[in-house]
């Protein structure tokens, strides 16, 4: 099958879902600053969850310029991936009501690692359909950064339920560094060749 139409099709999901982002984002109901400064945690959730979005089609991106096969397993994984992208505006909106309340931090900190989740099968479909000799295994090949991620996601819930529920949004956005240089094994892949 051809890789244009997951990447086109995704491409466009999360374009959406940015959109639907956005759109939870309500305008001060009075015309001053002081109503716009009473939403500035809304605004920086929003800016989180708009970054943690455009890391993941970073990453999609670069992941698809070394696939040559994709197959009907990784077809399902791809709208498994995309699924849990979806639920992110939901949380947002959630989060953004009720910034210290163990509910929708944990639901924020559940939607987070099932993205990551469903991102890592993803890769392993892809390495599966692509072989094992491929670059896109070489690129998967002792992947720390998703390891370590989705054990900081388990970390950011425990801490949230141990510690303080704002917790889990504070390791999360800590994780986000991890992600925000894109993989350069891609790079050094399309150099080399």
């Amino acid at each position: 099958m051809s890789k244009t139409r997951i990447e086109a099709f995704t491409d466009a999901v999360i374009a959406i879902i940015m959109t639907i982002l956005v759109l939870e984002l309500k305008a001060p109901e009075k015309a001053s600053w002081s109503a716009l400064a009473g939403m500035e945690h809304k605004i920086l959730i929003y800016i989180v969850i708009f970054i943690t979005l455009g890391i993941y089609w970073n990453n999609h991106h670069h992941m698809f310029q070394v696939v040559h096969k994709i197959d009907g397993r990784v077809l399902w994984a791809n709208n498994f991936l995309i699924f849990s992208l979806s639920l992110f505006p939901f949380s947002t909106a959630w989060i953004g009501d009720h910034l210290y309340s163990w509910a929708p931090e944990a639901t924020y900190g559940f939607i987070v690692l099932l993205a990551n989740f469903a991102y890592y099968i993803l890769a392993k479909e892809l390495v599966r359909a692509n072989g094992h000799q491929s670059t896109v295994a070489t690129l998967f090949k002792g992947y720390r950064k998703m390891y370590l991620s989705i054990a900081l996601n388990v970390v950011a819930l425990l801490l949230g339920w141990l510690i303080a529920p704002i917790c889990v949004l504070i390791v999360n956005v800590l994780i986000l560094f991890i992600w925000l240089i894109p993989e350069k094994k891609v790079e050094i892949h399309y150099k080399e060749n």
